[in-house]
This record gives structure tokens, sequence and C-alpha cells, in this order.
């Protein structure tokens, strides 16, 4: 069903229950590996401290800013990424940058969908009992280059995580999506803000919250911005098509600034208390220098465990981690999934299980060369595969389809527009001056930068 305009009905399609299933959908794409895998990468290798610092102002004057302009799109045409653009400006190649955002989240679920895999196997180690007793860094890291290494291991946990994230996207918005986040999100604050607890009670963690809360501002370069700029839109799935797609399930009624905000502070929270869990931990682990540390791809599967195997009742509770890891994983793939189920739901009229079926065997053919790019295959090791997938996808692609979406706003769409789509359950929009500086000028120059440095510096 379409209204005179054109714009889909969001009943024909699917729709939230209510505010709240949003905000916890949407977090639950937002939190997830980004905040507890890639995030604590990233401060490990840009500078610790000053990394976070530029983070926060870039979730804060960018990242903000950019998710509430997908909202809006998203709310006002109730469409895909790529009817967004086809609905406010048809039959031009505008369309293009919908089918970019799609192809960025089948490209980013990949590989994503590999390292959630990593969680899985995780999980099934903890219930074998694989981490009893006390683990050292040594122990550790080798188990999971073993791990990481084994071709059966990685294949079989990357199909459990597609096979369950299609069954998921099966059963649609309200039976699928939302009822999975609503479950299982609060569980995974508690146990988050627990380990936090107990990692700054470690001896000599000092050490490692020093390393990550007090900067060094001599550490800060352009690479530390782009990084930062880059994890935002990362961790909070901007320039990817997912909060368009969400966002065209938000009824008229929600506040969509109230909306985004709540979705800002949860994901950046959930990062924030994963550093203080993870740098005391591997600060205060015996066998940990600093010095010598090579960070990789796998820190956090490294560290967790050690951390784990100090805590009481540790088989227990580590069973329960890591099974809210995997579900935190297991949100951000959902919501990847839907972008190109939801393609083909609107515009080629496929069933939803169609969709689904269809797109997961696509994405895990395409995360085979990921999964052997960590020590299975040496060619892939070689190249570096993963990583170039997430410089690529992960970073550059982000920006981009984020640039373009701020185009767009402003000088097609018009702001006016916006603001007026806005106003639709937030008629006083105080942030409104704000929001409307940072989206015609502070994010496209902030993009706009970091994409000439990255182009500059693989030339």
């Amino acid at each position: 069903m379409e209204t005179k305009n054109g714009i889909s009905s969001a009943s024909s399609r699917g729709a939230w229950g209510s505010k709240i299933a949003f905000i916890f959908a949407a977090s639950g794409s937002a939190i997830g590996l980004g905040n507890m895998w890639r995030f604590p990468l990233n401060v490990a290798k840009n500078g610790g401290a000053v990394f976070v610092i530029t983070y926060l102002v870039a979730v804060f004057f960018i990242g903000f800013t950019i998710m509430l302009a997908e909202m809006t799109l998203g709310r006002h045409t109730q469409k895909n990424p790529v009817g967004v653009f086809e609905t406010i400006k048809p039959r031009t190649p505008w369309k293009l940058v919908g089918f970019t955002a799609i192809v960025t989240c089948v490209c980013i679920l990949s590989y994503y969908g590999v390292v959630a895999g990593w969680a899985a196997g995780y999980f099934f180690k903890i219930i074998t009992g694989s981490f009893k007793g006390d683990v050292t860094w040594e122990a550790s890291a080798e188990t999971f280059l073993q791990f990481a290494k084994n071709p059966m291991a990685v294949f079989l946990c990357l199909f459990v995580i597609v096979g369950i994230t299609v069954f998921v996207i099966s059963k649609g918005v309200k039976g699928g999506i939302e009822k999975f986040a609503k479950l299982l999100m609060p569980l995974l604050f508690i146990l988050i803000i627990f380990l936090a607890v107990r990692a700054v009670t470690l001896p000599a963690a000092e050490t490692g919250l020093s390393f990550y809360l007090k900067p060094d501002f001599s550490k800060f370069d352009i690479e530390v911005l782009f990084f930062a700029v880059g994890q935002a839109f990362f961790s909070m799935s901007l320039g990817m098509g997912i909060l368009l797609t969400y966002g065209s399930y938000i009824s008229k009624r929600d506040n969509l600034v109230s909306s985004a905000g709540w979705v800002c502070f949860s994901d950046t929270m959930v990062a924030l208390l994963t550093g203080i869990i993870i740098f005391p931990t591997l600060f205060a682990t015996p066998g940990f220098d600093p010095k010598g540390f090579e960070v990789s791809t796998g820190l956090m599967f490294q560290v967790f465990p050690i951390i784990i195997s100090k805590v009481p009742g540790g088989f227990v509770f580590g069973m329960i981690f890591f099974f809210l890891l995997l579900v935190a994983a297991l949100t951000s793939t959902v919501s990847l999934l839907e972008v190109p189920v939801s393609y083909f739901i609107d515009e080629k009229k496929w069933s939803r299980k169609k969709a689904a079926l269809l797109a997961g065997i696509f994405i895990f053919l395409l995360g085979i060369p990921s999964a052997l790019s960590e020590g299975g295959v040496p060619l892939f090791t070689k190249w570096g595969f993963m990583g170039k997938m997430d410089l690529i996808f992960g970073n550059i692609m982000l920006a981009v389809g984020a640039l373009f979406i701020c185009i767009f706003l402003v000088y097609i769409w018009k702001v006016k527009n916006a603001i007026k789509e806005i106003s639709q359950g937030n008629p006083r929009f105080k942030l409104g001056p704000f929001w409307v500086f940072n989206i015609k000028v502070l994010a496209p120059l902030a993009i706009i930068a970091i994409l000439i440095f990255l182009i500059k510096d693989i030339l």
C-alpha cells in the first residue's frame, strides 16, 4: 500500500511496536563488536586516551548529526536505502548512493560475520572448559592463534552466525528484530558494567587506566582523527544504510532527536566501558609487555579469557558473558542483513524469507577469504584481506556514504523539509541551529578532509 505521495505505508512492510523498541534495535545495531572488538583495537593503535577524546568529539558533532539525518530520510520515505533516494529524486543517479550503501553493508557483514563467528567459537570453548584456571597472556594469545588458523572451525562458526541472522531476519521487524533486541540488550549492559568494576580492581590496573584515560596530545595527528571518525561511523552504523532502513519503520509520532540521542549515548557508553575492561586487564596481566606489544585483530579475544579466569565462578560467568557477546554481535549482523533484504522486499517484491536466504548464502561465500586471512591460508594472511576489507568498507565507504547523505539532504531534499519531518514528534527542535550548521558545514568538511588524507596516504 502507498500514500498519495508514493511513500509506502509502514504497515505494509513492518514497523516498530514502540519508540523503546526502535532504541533497543538501533542500539543493538550500533552496540556489538564495533564497540567490543574494533574500539579497543583502534584505541591501542592510535595513541590511547587521545583517540578516546577525539572519538567522543566525533560522536557529538558528526555522529549524532548524520544519525539524525539518516533516520529523518528513512522515516519520511518509509523505504530502503535505494528507495529513499528514488522516492525523493526519482529517475536520477542518486539511487546509486543507496546501492552503494547496500554493497557496503554486504561487504562489512562478510568479515564482521567472521569476527562474530569467533565469539561463537569462544562461547563453545568456555562451556568445554578451555579457560579454566589462571589464564596467562601467552596461553590466551596462543589459543586465539590456533583457533583462527583452523579453517573448519572458522567456517563452521561463520555458517552458524549467518544461519541465525537469516532466521531472525526472516521473522520480520516485530517478530524477529524487535523481540531479539528487547530481550537481550539490557542483560549485556549489566554484565559489561560488572566486568568493568572487576577490571579496575585488578593489581596494577591504574597503568592501563592511565593509558586509556590520560591523554598525551603529542600523539594527536590527522591519522588519529581519521580513525576516530571512521570508528564513529562503523560503531554507530552510519553511512551504510542501516539507519535509513531502521528509520523507515519509525512512527511519525516518535521523537527522532531523543531517539538518536539515546542510541548515541548507549553506543558510546558501551565502547567506553569496554575500554575500561580491556586496558586495565591488559596492563595487569603477567607476561604482558607494553613495549613489545603488537596489536592484533584478536585483541579482545585474548584479553577477555584472562579477566574471566580471575572472576569468582568464572566458568558460569564466562559462559553467560560469551553468550551475550555473541548476542551483541548478532544484533549487529541482523541490522546489516536487513539492509539488502529490505531492498529486495521493497523493490523486487521478494518474500522476506527468500530475500534473507539468498542474501545469507551470498554473504557466507563472500566471507570465506576473511575467514582464512588470520592464518588459515598464507596468501590471504599475507594480503591482510580482512584488514583491507575493513579499511575500504569499514572506513572509506562509510565516509563516502555519509558525505553523500549530507549533500543530498542539504542540496536536494533541502534542510527545511528535514526540519519539518523532525518536527513531527518534536515540535520544539531546540538543537535545530546546531544540527543545521553541522549537517551543512562541519560534517561535510570533516569527511572531505579525512577522505583527502586517506587518498593521499594510499597514493
